[in-house]
């Protein structure tokens, strides 16, 4: 199944227009105070969003955001495996306001959820994500319960048995670096953690996890 294709409205920012790439959008829209957009999912959606009035578009979006996600039957997939855990994260910039969050796949409630913290990566937020779920695990002294990301960059990471990011510090992301650190330490301490499972976004769809922003 191929990954179904967005397009970007920019109604407010450096130049408003249609985008197909949430790459282009972001960077209208990053840094841009007051930035207005959205997500559609065909071409003729977003034109006619375009040339008729934001705040309508916006409104709706405000609503959706103050209700609870849909719960998706992932049961319909049977090679899921339920009873595991999701991580995600999410961050507006590059970098920006970074938090990240852990879900059970199985019923959708959340297992934990940070942030958001300033001056981070979504990398960085997914990185973390993943070796939260894995010390969750492992405190609960559960090692059979299998971790789901949908990011290769996290899980290389991973295998690394490092964090490898570029990231700059400052004096506002000071505790992001100190949560590397730990992370860091707890991986190099226990190499033989819980099974990670790369999420497979093109047919299941959306990770469990995910924040919905895009």
């Amino acid at each position: 199944m191929s990954t179904r294709r967005k397009f970007y409205v920019v109604w407010v920012g450096f130049h408003p227009g249609i985008y197909d790439s949430w790459e282009e959008c972001q960077a209208q829209i990053k840094n841009f105070p007051g930035a207005k957009y959205k997500s559609f999912n065909d071409q003729e959606a977003a034109t006619l969003a375009y040339r008729g009035d934001s705040s309508e578009h916006i409104g709706i979006l405000r609503s959706i955001a103050n209700h609870p996600k849909v719960k998706v039957n992932y049961e319909a997939f049977p090679e899921i495996i339920l009873d595991s855990i999701a991580v995600d994260g999410a961050c507006a910039g590059n970098p920006g306001r970074m938090e990240y969050q852990g879900v059970n796949v199985r019923t959708g409630e959340t297992v934990f959820k940070v942030g958001p913290l300033e001056d981070g990566t979504n990398n960085v937020g997914e990185y973390l994500a993943l070796i939260h779920a894995l010390a969750h695990l492992d405190k609960q002294g559960d090692r059979t319960t299998p971790v789901y990301s949908d990011s290769r960059t996290a899980q290389s990471w991973l295998r690394r048995g490092r964090s490898n990011t570029t990231l700059t510090p400052t004096s506002r992301n000071a505790r992001i670096f100190e949560m590397l650190r730990r992370a860091d330490a707890w991986l190099a301490v226990h190499p033989n953690h819980n099974q990670v499972i790369k999420w497979n976004t093109e047919q299941w769809g959306e990770i469990p996890a995910d924040f919905g922003r895009k």
